[in-house]
């Protein structure tokens, strides 16, 4: 017998063991998605957010995109930019501050789609959270908005600097809004991953509240293995922002049934509901007993990813906080806490310090 042949009946025989015994293949190791960068330690959705997660060992980094009065698709978590951006201090846009409804809820401030590209490159970014975040503070005023084309760029060239693939889950904001007022994102959006060679190849993972979006996307893109549709989840009896502009009924508390997974499986691949849908919280602020969202998910073959832990005592379980007060960062309390979630059998989860989500992970 060749050495070849011996390896051909070694194989063969390992793979009649593994049919025989009934072994699984092992499960994938969670993936660690950077809410917005390391929004944590920097400015939310800037180069310094995004390269810190990087260097953090995150999966994934996240644009939430919106769209500027000219067109292009620029990442913030929200449309209205006070509270990440200097705008309230330039007197040259004071005259643009207004309000608007916004997906049912009434807003007052300044909005990315009365700017043009070029104005909001003149704004740069503020930490949101500066008094319970007061490093990233300390970055306020150096970083400029990008757009999605500039993250693409960024990322592409941390990955063949680092050797390694760096996903990108971007967010499709308030699409039935934009949709209303002339400005879609949905083609600008494939137009662009499409005139890109890394996100023609690489791993993305899109995101929206809405369904309509995502089935919209689903039949322009089929099932190409590199992409997945992720269907974010909100808890209670809050409907999707597309139904309830429609009229419709249906809320994320029916799409979290079994029969509502299934429904979600039919254009997503991945369902991502908030932790506390996971493991709810207890009356004393304690983690109580994992639901069994997770085990339905699966069952419905979707992939889970849960949002967002965040290392401040303010937002851990009780289990999980230290004695420094609410805005004391607790990195053992949040790494602990993301254990007990990974042990519900998550597939990976969207964290505001990817470090700490990466030694949770790890098992540093």
């Amino acid at each position: 017998m060749t050495r070849r042949d011996m390896l051909h009946a070694a194989g063969a025989a390992l793979l009649a063991g593994t049919a025989t015994t009934g072994l699984a293949a092992p499960r994938a190791k969670p993936l660690v998605f950077a809410h917005r960068g390391a929004s944590a330690l920097r400015p939310e959705h800037t180069l310094g957010a995004y390269a810190k997660a990087i260097a953090d060992g995150a999966d994934y980094i996240e644009p939430d995109l919106v769209i500027t009065r000219d067109g292009a698709l620029v990442a913030r978590h929200e449309n209205e930019i006070a509270e990440t951006t200097d705008v309230a201090t330039r007197p040259e846009f004071a005259a643009r501050r207004t309000s608007k409804t916004i997906d049912g809820m009434a807003q007052t401030g300044w909005f990315t789609e009365d700017f043009t590209l070029a104005e909001l490159k003149t704004l740069r970014a503020i930490e949101r959270l500066g008094e319970v975040r007061p490093e990233s503070r300390g970055y306020d005023g150096q970083f400029q908005i990008l757009t999605f084309e500039e993250i693409i760029d960024f990322t592409a060239a941390e990955a063949a600097a680092r050797g390694r693939t760096i996903g990108l889950v971007p967010e499709l904001k308030h699409s039935t809004y934009f949709t209303g007022i002339g400005l879609p994102l949905e083609d600008r959006f494939l137009a662009t991953i499409a005139a890109h060679d890394y996100t023609k190849r690489h791993p993305i993972e899109i995101q929206s509240f809405e369904i309509a979006n995502l089935r919209y996307l689903r039949s322009k893109l089929g099932r190409p293995a590199h992409i997945k549709l992720m269907q974010l989840m909100a808890e209670g009896p809050i409907r999707p922002a597309d139904v309830a502009a429609a009229g419709g009924q249906l809320t994320f508390d029916a799409m979290a049934t079994p029969a509502g997974l299934r429904e979600i499986a039919g254009y997503a691949d991945v369902v991502a509901p908030s932790t506390r849908s996971i493991i709810p919280l207890a009356p004393d602020g304690r983690l109580a007993q994992p639901r069994s969202f997770v085990a339905d998910a699966h069952a419905a073959g979707l992939l889970v990813r849960v949002w967002t832990f965040r290392p401040e005592n303010r937002f851990l379980a009780g289990d999980f906080r230290s004695a420094d007060g609410d805005n004391a960062r607790h990195p053992a309390g949040s790494i602990a806490e993301i254990r007990r979630y990974l042990a519900t059998g998550i597939d990976g989860f969207f964290t505001d310090d990817p470090a700490l989500g990466r030694a949770a992970v790890d098992g540093i």
